[in-house]
């Protein structure tokens, strides 16, 4: 398995297990087949509402020899509710708990967005918090905190800008690591991705197959299909490959981690394999020219119903 290397020597595997959209009565089963075929990274969210069985399925692996905890890199984030620099440490124990782990490799701001605490999901713009009134630097100043009682090896971010992860990196002591972000051929985020990378700020890419399966509130009228285009779908006929596997080497062949969600044994051993997947130059190129600016996950469920957040000041575009 490639690998992304951090300062301390930790190195995460450059594919992963997604588990949004995971069904709590799926995913159990999903990670220990995922740990069986040679998963080393699960990516984890607390919304997701599966980390209980997520956690269940860790231990289970661990208890009966499959792998070592060490072995593992396993991601979580902050939900929008507990940014709150108090509020930090415990939303990460109680992740712990579910999880049945002492600490995660990797803990992540999910949105750079606050709510009221105690708010899992906005029903009025009384229950959002400005960035003015509750900045994302100090809730970072709670993230650090975890870091330093050893509850987490590395911090980063998701879904933030090139301007909100250049205010980070130039204010924070302990430095983001890792940006998570919408990433595929119809959304590549250039400048973002080369910012990040020239900074040492590893970029995992989540949607990276285009997201078919998210709920039908987050869809648009006639949107264009991923996995249905035709130059993926050439490329993967001229390889006898897949098309998810094409989208995921493009990805990882610009050192791009990703964690595709499947809880399909087939699917995620399929996924798996395109980690060693070469694309050549020409095929690199022929997919780099398919950039939409096209979200999948726009971010507009934040910005109805006096919320202070709009698009524009999500994304900074």
């Amino acid at each position: 398995m490639r690998t992304l290397g951090f300062d301390n020597g930790d190195q995460m595997p450059i594919l992963g297990l997604g588990t949004w959209k995971a069904e709590p009565n799926d995913v159990y089963a999903a990670v220990k087949a995922a740990i069986g075929m040679g998963y080393r990274h699960i990516d984890c969210s607390p919304l997701y509402g599966n980390e209980p069985e997520i956690g269940q399925a860790l231990a289970e692996c661990f208890d009966e020899g499959i792998v070592q905890r060490e072995d593992m890199w396993i991601t979580s984030k902050l939900w929008n509710d507990s940014h709150a620099p108090d509020d930090v440490q415990p939303a990460l124990e109680r992740t712990l708990a579910a999880l049945r782990l002492d600490y995660l490799d990797l803990y992540l701001i999910h949105w750079p967005i606050a709510f009221n605490k105690g708010v899992a999901f906005p029903e009025s713009g009384a229950d959002y918090i400005a960035l003015d009134e509750l900045p994302i630097s100090e809730t970072w100043e709670g993230m650090e905190g975890a870091h330093r009682m050893g509850l987490c090896r590395h911090l980063g971010v998701s879904n933030f800008s090139l301007v909100k992860t250049k205010s980070l990196l130039d204010t924070a002591d302990v430095k983001p690591e890792v940006n998570q972000i919408e990433l595929h051929p119809y959304l590549q985020q250039p400048e973002l991705v080369d910012f990040c990378q020239s900074r040492g700020v590893h970029v995992t890419a989540y949607s990276s197959l285009g997201s078919l399966d998210r709920p039908d509130e987050l869809k648009g009228e006639a949107e264009p299909v991923l996995l249905d285009d035709p130059t993926v779908g050439a490329i993967a006929d001229r390889l006898g490959a897949r098309p998810a596997q094409v989208l995921l080497a493009w990805a990882i062949g610009r050192n791009i981690a990703v964690i595709p969600k499947s809880v399909n044994p087939t699917r995620m051993d399929q996924n798996l394999a395109a980690v060693d997947a070469l694309l050549s130059h020409e095929d690199m190129e022929a997919i780099t020219a398919l950039d939409r600016g096209r979200r999948y996950v726009a971010g507009d469920f934040f910005t109805w119903g006096g919320s202070p957040y709009t698009l524009a000041n999500i994304w900074d575009e």
